[in-house]
């Protein structure tokens, strides 16, 4: 009994429908049907009642399923892990971030990096905080620099800091020469807010903190990166709220306005597999723990 003989089945099984089955599987009914029968005739019992009309699992069926999916996942769980055993054996060290790491994380970290381990390769990979959480468990990164945590217990996590958002707006707009406003004053204005999609972490802080202040905006605009937030701001666009760290990128059309009301925090976080920790993690997690206040989950 091979693996594709396991995926053919629970397919089948999950689809009840061998057509279905046999697109999700990228392979032909004719093979797939063959390969169920090979599957049936090895176990010796009667998996599938099929006819004209409908495919249903025997009772014999709804057992083997169980097991199959755990067989299945544990043989991922295995890949995955030789990956990571893999990737902590080469001269390579994969780290995933977002981009306020790139300016507040890596200026500190990457001398030490050198200094310490001259000869290794660093590949740097720009993902979102989903895909480098998917990234992290195939062992394709070693680190991953996020906004939020995953609840998997395959990861352990350490808050790097937490920064406050700041409101930046037109030089030529109406609140340029206040020295405080207050939140009141974002009712009924335009305001650019980051995508969902790109950015979940900071549009959720950005879009429940205008629900719990009673804050009626007009968002007119939903942008994919910071830089954009930046000059659609610079363009006259509308207002936006957005982390600290963007503060010394902004141009001499933008300006930061204090508001009377503080402004919600968002957080940093490193996060690495569990019980995958080198000396590479080891290094970065103290220079960052000398940098910075971090609290271990």
């Amino acid at each position: 009994m091979e693996l594709r003989h396991l995926r053919y089945f629970v397919a089948v099984a999950q689809e009840l429908n061998f057509t279905k089955a046999a697109q999700r599987m990228c392979t032909v009914q004719p093979s797939l049907s063959q390969q169920i029968k090979d599957l049936e005739q090895e176990v010796g019992v009667q998996l599938l009642v099929r006819s004209n009309r409908k495919v249903e699992l025997t009772e014999e069926g709804k057992a083997f399923l169980k097991e199959a999916v755990l067989s299945l996942e544990h043989a991922e769980k295995a890949i995955q892990d030789a990956r990571k055993i893999a990737n902590l054996s080469k001269d390579q060290l994969n780290i995933g971030f977002v981009p306020v790491a790139e300016m507040k994380i890596f200026p500190y970290i990457m001398p030490n990096i050198r200094a310490h381990f001259p000869d290794i390769k660093i590949n740097f990979h720009s993902l979102t905080d989903a895909d480098q959480f998917k990234a992290l468990k195939k062992g394709d990164i070693d680190i991953a620099f996020t906004r939020y945590i995953d609840a998997s217990d395959e990861l352990e996590h350490v808050q790097i800091f937490s920064e406050p958002l700041a409101l930046i707006v037109p030089k030529d707009s109406p609140i340029a020469e206040q020295r405080h406003v207050s939140i009141k004053s974002f009712n009924h204005q335009d305001f650019v807010i980051s995508d969902e999609g790109a950015s979940p972490q900071l549009y959720k802080i950005i879009t429940d903190f205008f629900k719990q202040s009673k804050l009626d905006v007009n968002v007119v605009q939903h942008s994919t990166n910071i830089l954009l937030n930046v000059n659609l701001v610079g363009m006259g666009v509308g207002w936006s709220l957005v982390p600290a760290y963007v503060i010394p990128l902004l141009g001499d059309k933008i300006i930061v306005k204090n508001t009377i009301e503080p402004l919600p925090m968002i957080d940093l976080y490193a996060s690495y597999p569990k019980g995958q920790k080198n000396e590479l993690i080891e290094l970065i997690l103290k220079i960052l723990k000398e940098q910075f206040y971090m609290g271990f989950f």
